[in-house]
């Protein structure tokens, strides 16, 4: 499986371990591992121009997922098949920000946006109480599985 990460940003970021963190993602939720996958770290000017062409809002956003194949999980034993899951775009200024308001790392949170991204390029949505709840417990899990931690607290909707 190839989890490529580009930082296309002013902002350091750890590339290898937001790749692994995607990789982990896939294995855990059972994605065949020919599965693609393309996270990119935008500045605040590219992101909103993003945010204003594909959900005609203003201003730069957190994260956005852009679905190519929408595969959805496997299960053990029967793995999804393979293709280009999509690609998740993060806005790192943002993210610190959020950092900010959730009392934690830069990379923590460009690590939980992550997650939130491969998850809705998995499917997932949050539109929905309920949906919010598996989505939001799922992208807990994974983290903390990843990190071998608690995960840090949300700051998104």
């Amino acid at each position: 499986m190839s989890v490529e990460v580009n930082n296309e940003s002013g902002i350091d970021a750890d590339l290898e371990r937001v790749s692994a963190l995607g990789r982990h993602i896939l294995t855990e939720l059972y994605v065949h591992p020919e599965t693609d996958v393309s996270i990119i770290l935008l500045d605040e000017e590219p992101m909103s121009a993003l945010h204003v062409e594909w959900m005609d809002l203003d201003g730069p956003t957190d994260v956005m997922s852009f679905p190519m194949d929408e595969l959805r999980p496997g299960v053990p034993g029967s793995p999804t098949e393979a293709g280009m899951l999509g690609d998740i775009v993060i806005c790192p200024q943002v993210a610190t920000t959020q950092a900010q308001a959730g009392g934690h790392s830069v990379e923590d949170e460009i690590l939980l946006l992550a997650t939130h991204g491969m998850l809705h390029l998995l499917g997932f949505d949050h539109a929905e109480a309920e949906e919010k709840e598996i989505m939001f417990s799922l992208q807990r899990s994974l983290l903390e599985g990843f990190l071998g931690r608690p995960a840090p607290r949300e700051t998104m909707d």
